[in-house]
Parts: C-alpha cells; structure tokens; sequence
C-alpha cells in the first residue's frame, strides 16, 4: 500500500473530473479523497496498491472527456488508513 499526493492542473473544474476520479477509484479499489482548489486545480488524495494508483495515475493524466490535462504532480505521503474514496463538495485553499 502506498499514499500519493497528486495535483492536477489545466482544464479540470466542472468537466466532472471529481465524479469521474470517484468512478475510477472506485472501480479499481483506491481510498482516498478529491477536491476542487482555489487555484482551479484538483487534489487528490489515493491510497491503494500499484496497479490500483498506476490505474489512478492513468486516469489523472488524461481525465474526463471534456478535460484538458496540462499538469500533474505527484509526490508520495505517509498512509492515513482511508475507508473509502470521497468527493470532498467544498473548493479548499491550496494544501
């Protein structure tokens, strides 16, 4: 198991990006969070074993349909045991 920090820039607020990341994490059993920013990036927050998060990378590298995918930064953190992965409603300020 293995916790990844991941920020996703370009065009990825309201193209359903978040629903879409719940679906896939979902499907391919990653825990974890995704949250609109500020900045009008996505974080998320994925917890699962290698091909559960390189499934999840997959997905974060090209996103939804109408998406438009410029950046991704990954950097790995320390487990936090998530039970589930949730679509946080509220946009946060940059972590």
């Amino acid at each position: 198991m293995k916790h990844l920090n991941i920020s996703i820039r370009g065009k990825v607020q309201g193209v359903f990006f978040r629903l879409t990341a719940k679906a896939v994490a979902d499907q391919v059993g990653v825990k974890g969070f995704v949250v609109n920013q500020k900045d009008g990036s996505v974080y998320i927050e994925a917890e699962g074993d290698d091909f559960a998060l390189d499934s999840m990378m997959d997905f974060c590298q090209e996103g939804p349909e109408d998406a438009t995918v410029e950046a991704v930064e990954v950097e790995e953190g320390e487990l936090k045991g998530f039970s589930n992965f949730e679509v946080i409603k509220r946009v946060q300020s940059q972590a």
